[in-house]
């Protein structure tokens, strides 16, 4: 089979997955066309009136972007929640009992995300449960008050810092051993796998607790049990992104001294240095069902389907010559599959921001992941950075298919398949 013949079949065999597809959208588009005078506007919303534009979320669960979509068991918790007057002390400790129970840690509490857990895991770490020294954070003079960042800085630090932490980098396990000393009051890492196996060794040896951060660590649910089985201290998970629960919430696992600390140290108590990261009733009870909802959920279906809209996202643009598509599942956090898509930038005179900036201005808006990150504070990327030495990858468009609800992947792969036509025939022209 000669180069020219096997580059037409190839594009015969694309036209050909996308051809149903196609069909299917177009369908849709007639029947849209014929009934869109029928009843309100879709864009007539709450957000609309005020002059905000929701969007089809592509991106994944970016807290800029609002998170994730709240489980339907998780809404009725929360308003069946909001019916009662409880004593948040009481419900506190009544909800770390139930998390105990459901992950296999000693004791829970939820937080005002994983930052928040940040935060209320230094201040404990640090004052404990002394009075004094509670009101004294986020001062810590006469306290031990160093934090050892194993791996490195991150952008979320200033929860540590704001109870007092006082950061240390250690960028291996030698160089925390080493950075130990009588002042050190956590470790905090994002590490997983062996490296969080002989961090927490460490840990344990020297006596010093480790709050280990796993913000999009949930799904899988298996996490909430793991890092309990390991060991760890203290650890944590974003209520707002994959695990589907209130958008202001997080979770803080681990030993029930260090998380009674946690409390103390956190609102309801006036005085107390993470008083501002606030949960209300309806934070806990929704945090809650959603830890319920996952441990009774098959993630094997749930890939199924994500895995799915990929492809279908894949299949349309795959008939744009030039361009070319992956399906790739990340190994750290935001486990789901997700569709890569590339183009010769140079050759097209089209960058992945042009096409990031029409994706976004277009009817509906859409939301995908690029390397840009409009909610970093711009000196952050300025500073210390662990991969100085490290060439940066080359700018891509990423879809992450959890976020994408259902018949969106039919919509973005359209449009993105009608913007990378048009800037493959300008670049021709």
């Amino acid at each position: 089979m000669t180069e020219d013949s096997l580059f037409h079949r190839r594009a015969f065999m694309k036209w050909a997955g996308a051809l149903p597809l196609l069909a299917y959208i177009g369908a849709q588009d007639a029947l849209e066309k014929a009934f869109g005078a029928v009843g309100k506007p879709a864009k007539d919303n709450l957000y609309t009136r005020i002059g905000v534009r929701p969007f089809i979320n592509g991106r994944g669960t970016w807290t800029y972007l609002s998170g994730s979509l709240e489980l339907p068991e998780v809404k009725a918790a929360k308003q069946q929640a909001a019916a009662h007057f409880v004593d948040i002390f009481e419900l506190q400790h009544a909800a770390g009992r139930r998390l105990a129970e459901l992950s296999g840690a000693e004791f829970g509490m939820v937080t005002s995300g994983a930052a928040g857990a940040m935060a209320s895991a230094t201040a404990a770490c640090i004052a404990g449960s002394d009075p004094a020294h509670i009101w004294q954070l986020p001062d810590t003079t006469g306290l031990k008050s160093e934090v050892i960042m194993f791996g490195g800085r991150s952008a979320f630090d200033s929860a540590i810092r704001l109870a007092g932490g006082k950061l240390v980098i250690a960028r291996t396990h030698e160089e925390m051993k080493d950075k130990i000393n009588t002042n050190t009051a956590m470790i905090y890492t994002t590490t997983l796998g062996e490296r969080l196996e002989k961090a927490i060794a460490i840990a344990k040896d020297t006596k010093v607790p480790l709050l280990m951060d796993d913000a999009a660590g949930i799904p899988p649910i298996e996490n909430l049990k793991l890092y309990a089985k390991m060991g760890c201290d203290l650890y944590t998970f974003s209520g707002g992104k994959g695990l589907c629960g209130p958008q202001c919430s997080g979770l803080l696992l681990g030993r029930k001294d260090l998380i009674e600390a946690a409390m103390l140290n956190t609102s309801p108590w006036e005085g107390a240095v993470c008083r501002p990261t606030k949960v209300g009733k309806e934070e806990v009870m929704g945090a809650l069902a959603a830890v319920e909802a996952w441990l009774k959920m098959d993630l094997n279906t749930l890939n199924k389907q994500w895995g799915e809209r990929a492809d279908r996202i894949k299949k349309l643009v795959d008939t744009v010559p030039g361009v070319t598509t992956e399906i790739h599942i990340p190994e750290g956090g935001n486990r789901y599959p997700t569709v890569i898509v590339t183009w010769d930038e140079d050759a097209w005179k089209f960058t992945v921001a042009d096409c990031d900036r029409k994706l976004r201005e277009g009817e509906p808006r859409i939301e995908v992941l690029t390397a840009s990150n409009p909610s970093l504070v711009p000196a952050v990327a300025e500073g210390e950075r662990d991969d100085k030495k490290t060439p940066r990858r080359r700018d891509r468009i990423q879809i992450i298919s959890m976020t994408l609800q259902p018949g969106e992947d039919l919509i973005v792969g359209k449009r993105l398949r009608d913007i990378l036509n048009e800037a493959r025939k300008a670049a021709k022209a």
